[in-house]
């Protein structure tokens, strides 16, 4: 598995690169089972590590590392990570966007503003806050989940072994992230599909399925998956990022 960003990944022109991007609480390793299944299809994929300081500077990371991909590529967004492939899916190589159980924003809308139409998820009263230090100023605050509630608000559907590990292997997403708003939104130019995790404790279902369906997004939902739906079902995840190579190719 690869998790950090090549310089440059050759490809064929036909079939697309994948990009996946995990979202805040989780790193790379989250799309394990899901780089397996598309590598089995020979698909060419790639996992970098997301930041999580801030929507325009991950974004624009990630618009990065898609640009020095050679050919076609596919973005895919995990939970915040659907906010970082909405601004970054502008890049002028990438042919499709795939939200799976995430954020897909509206241009100047914020993750603070979308979330705040419905009703908050449990994620948000069991939320930790530490600090961090910044070149030049004071500490910035950083997020991540109470570790006894990890498994219940992000992983329900997967054993209770794989969460104690995942819990206190989660990364934190700077809070600032929470009130930034898209620069962009390639849904707008790009075809987009979506995954809604029907169980998902973390982004209230509501939140997926308005949005998806505000960008036109080809829509499936996982009925009882947890927000951790790319852990707990892999091959469905796979499955609706191989319909977005199909289409794109």
């Amino acid at each position: 598995m690869t998790t950090s960003a090549p310089t440059s990944t050759s490809t064929s022109t036909s079939t697309p690169t994948v990009l996946l991007v995990h979202g805040a609480f989780a790193d790379a390793a989250s799309w394990s089972g899901v780089i397996a299944e598309l590598q089995s299809h020979d698909i060419p994929v790639i996992a970098p590590p997301n930041p999580l300081r801030g929507l325009a500077t991950d974004a624009a990371y990630v618009a990065s590392v898609a640009a020095q991909i050679d050919g076609p590529v596919v973005l895919v967004g995990h939970s915040y990570g659907g906010a970082l492939i909405t601004v970054a899916g502008v890049t002028e190589n990438v042919v499709g966007l795939v939200y799976v159980a995430a954020y897909v924003l509206e241009e100047g809308e914020s993750l603070g503003e979308l979330q705040g139409r419905f009703p908050a998820s449990p994620l948000v009263s069991n939320l930790k806050q530490w600090t961090y230090p910044v070149a030049g100023g004071d500490p910035a605050v950083e997020v991540t989940i109470a570790e006894d509630a990890f498994p219940s608000v992000f992983a329900a559907d997967v054993p209770a072994e794989v969460t104690k590990v995942l819990a206190a292997a989660q990364r934190p997403l700077a809070a600032a992230a929470f009130e930034e708003t898209a620069a962009a939104a390639a849904w707008k130019t790009k075809p987009s599909w979506a995954l809604v995790a029907g169980a998902d404790n973390a982004i209230n279902p509501e939140v997926e399925r308005f949005a998806a369906k505000r960008a036109g997004a080809t829509v499936v939902e996982a009925e009882g998956a947890s927000h951790a739906v790319a852990v707990s079902r892999p091959k469905e995840v796979a499955d609706l990022i191989r319909e977005a190579v199909r289409a794109t190719s």
